[in-house]
């Protein structure tokens, strides 16, 4: 079987090509540095790593399986020709799990605990502290909605449930609840659900689906008191609709690792309004990435080759 990986090439993917060609029996490698040496060579590949340009794509006649190069690429990656292509896409779900759920955690606590009031008030040498009986959120009588319980979402509920806190789900695909998630629901019931949590978590993707679906409305059913956090992908979020929900007293708080608009400019008013707690889209950074992407490559080629289903197929038509 033939495997191109398809530029840009780093350091990082040109040793995986190498190790395949020692791990991997019967695999040949074709590592293209250029889209023309890529065009040159998808003529004979049965598979690819990477993003897939349409004008490759038309001239890659045997090809079946992609790899993507991400968990949730952004939008373009799945272009309607790719959609109706019969090759099977990959990605690298699930290896970010624990990195993920220990940022949302982050927040969580940071909240909780009123880091987000008392960390301002360090900048500015101030010592007073919140009245007696305020700023803090007692986990073990909170409930946390989490919408999306993939692997990331699954691995933030055992943590929650750990400090006690009642977890409620919301997904699209699982069927039953994991460990730590004491009720899961369908999308169809976020809106009888938000009034419920103290804390609400974002971790879905970027699709058709969810594209801008959490705004103003769904703010004004949280709580006042309740934080919103968001892990998945920003365009999920309508950041004018936040900062509006913000400004009006209608959540008390946002940690916010993806924005709809990244960079955050610099004038934008959700860096300096109080409550708001901003990480620049590193939530899923920590040790053992790369080694766990290999992983799922060399895998999937002997998995490919052996006539078996492949790792982390992806539903092309909802992009994850």
């Amino acid at each position: 079987m033939k495997l191109l990986m398809l530029p840009p090439q780093t350091e990082v993917t040109r040793a995986w090509a190498a190790r395949l060609l020692a791990e991997v029996p019967n695999l040949s490698v074709m590592v293209a540095e250029s889209l023309q040496e890529a065009d040159a060579l998808i003529g004979d590949a049965e598979a690819a790593y990477g993003a897939l340009p349409l004008d490759l794509l038309r001239k890659a006649t045997r090809l079946r399986w992609l790899q993507c190069h991400k968990a949730a690429p952004l939008a373009g990656y799945y272009y309607p020709e790719l959609v109706e292509h019969p090759l099977v896409v990959t990605n690298f779900r699930e290896i970010y799990n624990d990195h993920i759920g220990a940022h949302i955690m982050m927040f969580v606590l940071s909240f909780a605990r009123a880091q987000h009031v008392y960390m301002p008030r360090q900048f500015k040498h101030d010592w007073m502290s919140l009245p007696k009986g305020s700023g803090t959120v007692h986990l073990s009588e909170s409930t946390v909605l989490i919408v999306g319980v993939g692997g990331a979402g699954a691995e933030t509920a055992r943590l929650l449930a750990a400090f006690g806190a009642i977890v409620i789900g919301v997904d699209a695909r699982r069927e039953s609840a994991p460990p730590g998630v004491a009720e899961l629901h369908r999308p169809e019931a976020l809106d009888t659900l938000l009034p419920q949590a103290d804390f609400v978590i974002l971790t879905v993707p970027h699709t058709p689906a969810t594209e801008g679906f959490f705004g103003r409305t769904r703010f004004q059913k949280m709580k006042p008191s309740a934080f919103f956090i968001n892990v998945g992908r920003g365009k999920t979020t309508r950041l004018n609709d936040l900062v509006a929900a913000l400004k009006a007293g209608e959540i008390a708080g946002a940690g916010l690792d993806v924005l709809e608009q990244e960079p955050l400019p610099a004038d934008h008013p959700l860096w300096t309004l109080p409550g708001v707690i901003l990480t620049p889209h590193v939530a899923s950074r920590g040790p053992h990435l790369d080694e766990r992407r290999f992983e799922i490559v060399r895998e999937n080629c002997r998995r490919l080759m052996a006539g078996q289903s492949l790792r982390n197929v992806v539903d092309k038509k909802n992009w994850f």
